[in-house]
């Protein structure tokens, strides 16, 4: 199987890779930062992309390699200093771009969690099969030392990209910091980060920080349509499930987030008599063999939804947009005051608990669903 053909970690199914993505909606502020840093001769060598999944950090991340692996070397010399550029945009059609894009770009190295296993054929194979490490190793990192070895014959910028810096176990992340302290020279690192206290105190430090924020609803609307063109599905409902993550929004699509979040706010609608058969229906479509993303996904809007009537009780409001139909009404009576809205924040945290308890002793999917549902039924007596 070709390099070009491999599934790939840092792949959203159903999305165009964040390399091939040219337009960044919404992060207007980072580039300018970039750039500004760029323009006035002060790059730092590492640079820390904070912000939550799916806000554009990987995109941004391959804006900047393909905008410094494009710029001339020539300082100045006998045609004086270039013009300062005043975008990260790159032409389509420039060698650079069509290399990354084909991932034959010898200044670029990009680090990610490879295949599971314990030797090499079996992290090729399970590569193949699309089933990854569930962490980026020091064996990994330690690729970047024939990376530099072998680029800086070549002179010019080198680039290295971090998807995703929290991945990284202890020892990647030590092996890394090494290269943050004593970084080769014309050398910059783009570290990806959704959750950035993950990261060793140090190699935060030894980074510029670039924030990228949730989408505000208009460029949330243009990205979706950028994103998802065809889809039918209400985007004032997915942008409220995502909160202004465009990648989160293709996940929930891939996966029927929308109809899975109906079915909860139908059965919370039912507490404190909680509906056991579509209690039961939800519990099993998530348990089947298969199915862990669609359990990933249930999971997940478990705590969306007590984290809205959590916000909803306490604010003394109803959520606008609705994320599913029948949700603000179901919200206004579960949770019509702030101490109801404590009651559920607490609830929250239970069943977070159990949950990740569940999973990692591996509890019957089902049987765990049911009991988390359970709890959260009682809690509404």
């Amino acid at each position: 199987m070709s390099d070009d053909t491999l599934p790939e970690p840092d792949r959203i199914l159903g999305a165009p890779h964040p390399r091939d993505t040219g337009h960044l909606i919404g992060q207007d502020a980072a580039q300018a930062s970039f750039l500004e840093s760029y323009n006035t001769g002060r790059l730092h060598h590492g640079w820390l992309m904070i912000g939550p999944r799916g806000t554009g950090k990987a995109t941004l991340a391959y804006r900047i390699a393909r905008f410094l692996l494009s710029q001339p070397s020539d300082e100045g010399g006998m045609f004086g200093a270039p013009e300062r550029p005043t975008t990260l945009d790159t032409d389509p059609e420039h060698p650079v771009t069509r290399r990354i894009a084909a991932r034959a770009e010898p200044s670029l190295f990009v680090l990610r969690r490879g295949g599971a296993g314990s030797t090499d054929s079996d992290k090729q194979r399970n590569l193949e099969a699309g089933k990854f490490a569930s962490d980026i190793r020091v064996d990994d990192v330690r690729k970047l030392n024939g990376f530099f070895n072998f680029s800086s014959a070549e002179g010019g910028r080198r680039v290295v990209i971090v998807d995703a810096a929290d991945e990284m176990n202890v020892q990647a992340a030590n092996a890394l910091l090494k290269r943050l302290e004593e970084p080769p020279e014309r050398a910059t690192l783009l570290l990806i980060s959704h959750q950035p206290s993950r990261l060793l105190p140090t190699i935060r430090s030894r980074c510029r920080e670039l924030r990228l924020s949730p989408l505000g609803d208009d460029d949330m609307a243009r990205a979706l349509h950028q994103a998802l063109p065809e889809t039918d599905l209400d985007q004032n409902a997915l942008a409220a499930l995502t909160s202004g993550s465009v990648g989160e929004a293709i996940r929930m699509t891939n996966l029927s987030g929308p109809a899975i979040y109906c079915e909860l706010v139908g059965l919370f609608a039912s507490l404190p008599r909680m509906d056991r058969s579509r209690a039961l229906r939800l519990a099993d479509a998530a348990a089947q063999r298969g199915a862990e993303d669609k359990l990933d996904m249930l999971v997940d809007l478990i705590a969306l939804a007590l984290a809205r009537l959590a916000r909803a009780g306490t604010l003394g409001t109803t959520p606008y947009p609705e994320a599913a139909q029948g949700e603000a009404e179901m919200i206004a009576r579960l949770s019509p005051n702030p101490h109801q809205a404590r009651r559920w924040a607490e609830v929250a945290q239970d069943v977070d608990a159990k949950l990740r308890h569940g999973r990692a002793v591996n509890l019957d999917p089902a049987a765990l669903i049911l009991d988390t549902l359970r709890h959260i039924s009682q809690a509404a007596v």
